[in-house]
C-alpha cells in the first residue's frame, strides 16, 4: 500500500462464507504466522443480516477486537449462514506459540473495500489501518 500504516487484503472462495473465512486468514497473515500454533480457546460469535460488505467489515472488526483485548490469534475461522445471520467460529492460539511478524491492524477502512460475487465464486479486497 502507498501508506506505510496500511494493509491491503484479498480474498476469494466458492461461498460467501468461504470468502469471509479467507479474508480472516489473511488479516492475521499480515502480522501473525498462526499456521503452526495449537488451537486453546474458541470464540463463537454472530453478525445480524444486513449487506454483504458490512458483514465482512463486521467479522474483520470483530476479529481486530479480540486480537486486542484477549491477545490470542486466529488460526482457523469457520463462517456459516443459519437464518440470515453469519454464525463465526474462530480457533484460538496463545500467542507465546504464534510468531509476530508484523504490527496488528487497529481497524477495516472502508476505502475502496470490494466484495462480489460472479460465475466463478465470491472475492473481496480491504484495506486494514495498522
Amino acid at each position: 500500500m502507498p501508506h506505510t500504516a496500511d494493509a491491503r487484503v484479498e480474498a476469494w472462495a466458492p461461498t460467501r462464507e468461504g470468502c469471509i473465512a479467507q479474508a480472516v486468514a489473511g488479516l492475521v497473515e499480515t502480522f501473525a504466522d498462526a499456521s503452526g500454533a495449537p488451537a486453546t480457546a474458541a470464540e463463537d460469535f454472530r453478525i445480524p443480516p444486513g449487506p454483504d460488505e458490512d458483514m465482512l467489515v463486521a467479522v474483520l472488526d470483530r476479529v481486530i477486537y479480540l486480537v486486542d483485548v484477549t491477545g490470542q490469534v486466529p488460526r482457523h475461522a469457520d463462517v456459516s449462514t443459519v437464518d440470515d445471520e453469519l454464525r463465526v467460529r474462530l480457533e484460538m492460539a496463545d500467542p507465546d506459540a504464534v510468531e509476530v511478524t508484523g504490527a496488528a491492524p487497529k481497524a477495516v477502512s472502508l476505502h475502496e473495500l470490494r466484495f462480489t460475487a460472479d460465475a466463478t465464486g465470491w472475492s473481496c479486497s480491504v484495506t486494514l489501518d495498522v
